[in-house]
């Protein structure tokens, strides 16, 4: 069995060299946004996901077909899955001008973000943080936003919802760049990489591999 993967990239740099095409469903959901650069962020992200799950089935990415549904409301929208792959996991991120993926067997999830100057944001933190994550990050943004994608990309997993996230306690993790290896906390493999002003991070059940599109 493979290990878990991520692949991640620019959006210029995934449009141009991942291939396929989205379902109706995918299409509709995309012709939604109103700003030009939402959609393509959409439609990168939701053809790396294809590319990601291909590239660890070995298949080809338009073999593949990526399905969502509600289960509250029956519409196409929440946790993606692969009609033809169900045993296999999958989720998407994207974030102005920058989407990632994740594929493999077991749960996985994944999230991204943009890091803004300044000082950490106190709501962000009220919201997010426990006491003791709280301590470590103080007023650093940067170390807030690496929370937040990490607790984001376990609630992509389905372990965490947005009004519960202080009950993970992430305070054991380190709140640095650089990493060559990856981190483990409560039997989850992080997996965590920057891009400019991106941070992002995938949470998986073995060590995930990661490959980088473009420049």
């Amino acid at each position: 069995m493979r290990p878990p993967l991520a692949v991640a990239g620019h959006t210029d740099d995934v449009l141009e060299l991942v291939g396929g095409t989205l379902t109706p469903a995918e299409r509709e959901r995309a012709e939604r946004f109103t700003r030009s650069g939402d959609r393509r962020d959409f439609v990168a992200a939701h053809l790396l996901v294809r590319h990601c799950a291909a590239e660890l089935l070995g298949t080809r990415a338009c073999m593949l077909t990526v399905v969502q549904r509600c289960e509250e409301c029956g519409q196409a929208h929440g946790r993606p899955w692969l009609a033809e792959a169900p045993d296999v996991s999958i989720s998407l991120a994207h974030t102005s001008g920058y989407v990632c993926a994740v594929a493999g067997h077991g749960r996985v999830g994944v999230d991204a973000e943009h890091v803004t100057g300044g000082p950490a944001d106190e709501n962000l933190v009220a919201l997010a943080l426990t006491p003791e994550e709280a301590k470590l990050v103080g007023d650093d943004n940067r170390g807030l936003i690496r929370q937040w994608v990490r607790k984001e990309a376990l609630v992509k997993r389905g372990e965490l919802t947005l009004d519960r996230l202080r009950e993970a306690d992430l305070s054991a993790l380190p709140l640095v760049d650089g990493l060559t290896v990856p981190l483990e906390w409560q039997g989850r493999h992080f997996l965590e990489w920057t891009a400019g002003t991106v941070i992002a991070s995938a949470v998986t059940d073995e060590p995930a591999k990661l490959h980088l599109l473009g420049g």
